[in-house]
């Protein structure tokens, strides 16, 4: 079987689940190419373990000081590119699209007859799971951004649905300073969060962040551009995340046990459903704006216990070598009963 894996570039959480299952595949041996769309090439950073893989412009979205900016998206994407490169890519070689959120293998497949599945969080979202924002325009996005043949869905609990537990892959814990945060606010602007978090001075702030602020910083706010090993490195050893609420980075630190503070990208469907589903099951601090109170109470909080996620990605492979596709509810019922989910998480519906 050869794959083409499309993969959604816009947000590192798309790139985390594809570098899972990046190994799954190469453990069983299955023959995958990678096609990524939604930033430019030089944006993306520790590629090795997708190969040779290949980029075009796709479609993304803009935001301006954490908000999602209509203005900027339509300005940024392009129609006509997005149709030559649906149009160019040749899918003749490949049995398989595998797809994350990806518009142009998705819709390529669709057009050549090909058999595609996707496999992402976005996908869970089609059920009756905690949503906020439940639009119109939002559920035409959901069917017809990257429309598939079959799509299975990823989340932090199953609420009652055929939907996978989270793709997760991190550093072992081997030791936790408690006075040290990562943070991981990508769309906010950088001198606001310097403001934010300067007032604690009793605590070392770890931000990674594509831009450097413009004024000085004081010394325990450690400022860095994003790297992999670091990044993983700093969550498994701190006391806790402040994070936007996309769905990896709150994945590996509900799976490390990390106590967490997420601030939504205000305007996308996807972050906001996401708070309302970590509220529900008591999993997350939440805040709408950089909330110095948010931050205060939060600090004092304690670490949550661990959840020991499955490894979905093994799983999913020897589901995609079966050949039997149509038993996806199977695969997301024998995955979920290796889960010890939280005792307070059990009965939870939206």
């Amino acid at each position: 079987m050869r794959i083409l894996y499309g993969v959604q570039g816009t947000g590192n959480g798309h790139l985390s689940r594809a570098r899972v299952m990046a190994k799954s595949l190469q453990k069983y041996g299955v023959d995958v190419d990678f096609f990524f769309s939604g930033r430019s090439p030089e944006q993306f950073f520790d590629m090795e373990c997708f190969g040779e893989y290949q980029v075009e412009a796709g479609l993304t979205i803009a935001t301006n000081s954490g908000r999602v900016s209509m203005a900027r998206t339509a300005w940024k994407n392009s129609v006509p590119s997005l149709l030559n490169d649906i149009h160019s890519l040749d899918l003749s070689p490949y049995d398989l699209v595998l797809n994350d959120f990806e518009p142009v293998s998705a819709w390529a497949a669709k057009r050549q007859g090909v058999t595609s599945i996707s496999v992402s969080h976005q996908a869970a979202l089609k059920y009756a799971v905690p949503k906020v924002g439940e639009t119109w325009f939002n559920e035409k996005l959901l069917n017809y951004f990257a429309p598939v043949d079959i799509a299975l869905g990823c989340h932090w609990h199953h609420f009652g649905f055929p939907i996978l537990p989270p793709f997760v892959e991190v550093d072992p814990v081997v030791a936790v300073n408690s006075h040290q945060i990562l943070v991981y606010l990508p769309f906010e602007e950088p001198d606001d969060i310097v403001k934010f978090l300067a007032p604690f001075k009793e605590y070392c702030f770890h931000v990674y962040h594509g831009k450097a602020p413009k004024t000085p910083y004081p010394s325990h706010i450690k400022w860095s551009g994003f790297n992999r090993d670091g990044f993983k490195l700093q969550l498994s050893t701190c006391g806790g995340v402040i994070g936007s609420a996309g769905f990896e980075l709150a994945s590996e630190a509900l799976t490390l046990g990390k106590k967490l503070l997420v601030k939504p990208l205000i305007g996308q469907f996807e972050q906001l459903s996401n708070v309302a589903a970590l509220e529900l099951l008591g999993a997350a601090d939440t805040m709408m704006s950089l909330d110095s109170e948010a931050l205060r109470r939060w600090l004092k909080l304690a670490a949550p216990e661990p959840i020991h996620y499955p490894q979905v990605g093994d799983g999913l492979v020897k589901w995609l070598l079966s050949g039997e596709w149509h038993s996806g509810d199977k695969l997301c019922r024998q995955l979920w009963d290796e889960v010890d989910l939280p005792q307070s998480w059990r009965k939870k519906s939206p």
